[in-house]
């Protein structure tokens, strides 16, 4: 059986990679890493590097497993499998975003129906937690009591690292592609120009291509002290400005996981982030640099700007040593790819696997 991977956001450029730095672009880069010679759906059907692009209805649906990125749609697209031959569509979800945002009765019972029909493996332990409590509330009691889920955190590889590359003026990171309310940028702003005040900094902000013509970006882009720009051109590029990334300031609402924040950290990266569960699931429970006010954030991530060395110490002695060894531990690239292997196994059948 072949296996097919549905997210309606994926874009191949013209050498046959799926392009892009949103943690959607990056998990299905993963998938196609541990299922070579996978089907992405899409159009126009062409032959890219180590998989194949076609749509939908090219596919045998006897003959071909989905992994859908696109949870909601799951009850149609079993539906469309089904018309098309196949007694018994075999479908997974993979639920790499947060069901809390959701707002309308019509797309969370939806979400919740769709995972208690359909196997659904999640990005993290805490959006398995909602995706459970959201389908027990949502559906029928004989769909629930069956449901299948599993998850593992995302991770990364920590041999993706550059060494450190200090510089003279501070560099802060906006932690996020997007300007959308949720994320809180204008607490961000509000920060740092605080901070700005007291002592020289550079802010970089690397945004998806939708918000980086936005009025919200212009807020940011007219100061000569803060960087707007688009995303980096390749993985590598993306470490390297990791590597001389002084730390971040987390603001948002809302994660399902966060692997930027988690990649982040690995590169050695200090970590500044709201008091909230979302973060406290990413980091050792002793981290110290949690704050509970915009007035404690700017406080706060001065004092790391000030003293950097310092605050690097304090995270590795909340790690039991080493910060990075730590993330490397608990979001282990590696513990994903074993986990998703299994689970695609488990319930979709014997699929060809790296």
């Amino acid at each position: 059986m072949k296996l097919a991977i549905k997210w309606e956001n994926a874009q191949v450029d013209e050498a046959g990679r799926v392009s892009g730095h949103s943690a959607g672009d990056t998990l299905v880069r993963r998938v196609l890493r541990n299922f070579p010679d996978s089907i992405l759906i899409g159009g126009p059907a062409r032959r890219a590097e180590n998989f194949s692009v076609a749509p939908l209805e090219m596919l045998d649906p006897t003959d071909t497993a989905v992994i859908n990125m696109d949870v909601i749609d799951s009850p149609r697209l079993w539906q469309k499998m089904h018309n098309a031959g196949a007694t018994n569509p075999h479908i997974m979800n993979f639920m790499w975003w947060s069901p809390r945002e959701l707002t309308t009765v019509e797309g969370i019972a939806s979400m919740a129906l769709s995972c208690a029909l359909f196997p659904t493996f999640a990005n993290s332990e805490r959006t398995a937690m909602e995706v459970r409590e959201m389908a027990e509330k949502w559906t029928v009691k004989p769909l629930h009591e069956q449901m299948q889920l599993g998850w593992v955190n995302l991770g990364f590889r920590l041999a993706h690292v550059r060494p450190r590359v200090e510089t003279e003026i501070p560099v802060v990171l906006y932690p996020s592609i997007y300007l959308s309310a949720k994320k809180r940028p204008d607490i961000f702003l509000d920060v740092v120009n605080w901070v700005h005040r007291q002592i020289p900094l550079r802010v970089e902000m690397r945004l998806h291509e939708t918000h980086l013509v936005s009025e919200a970006a212009m807020k940011f882009s007219h100061r000569d002290w803060i960087w707007v720009g688009p995303l980096t051109a390749t993985r590598q590029s993306y470490w390297e400005a990791l590597a001389h990334t002084t730390a971040f300031l987390a603001t948002t609402e809302e994660e399902s996981y966060g692997i930027e924040y988690v990649e982040a950290l690995g590169a050695g990266v200090i970590g500044v982030f709201p008091d909230l569960e979302w973060a406290h699931a990413l980091v050792p429970a002793d981290y110290p640099f949690f704050y509970h006010s915009v007035e404690e954030a700017k406080n706060m991530l001065w004092q790391v700007l000030v003293k950097p060395a310092e605050a690097r110490k304090r995270m590795d002695a909340a790690a039991g040593g080493s910060i990075q060894k730590w993330i490397g531990e608990h979001h282990s690239d590696d513990v994903f790819d074993e986990a998703l292997i299994q689970h695609v196994v488990d319930w979709l059948g014997d699929i060809p696997h790296a």
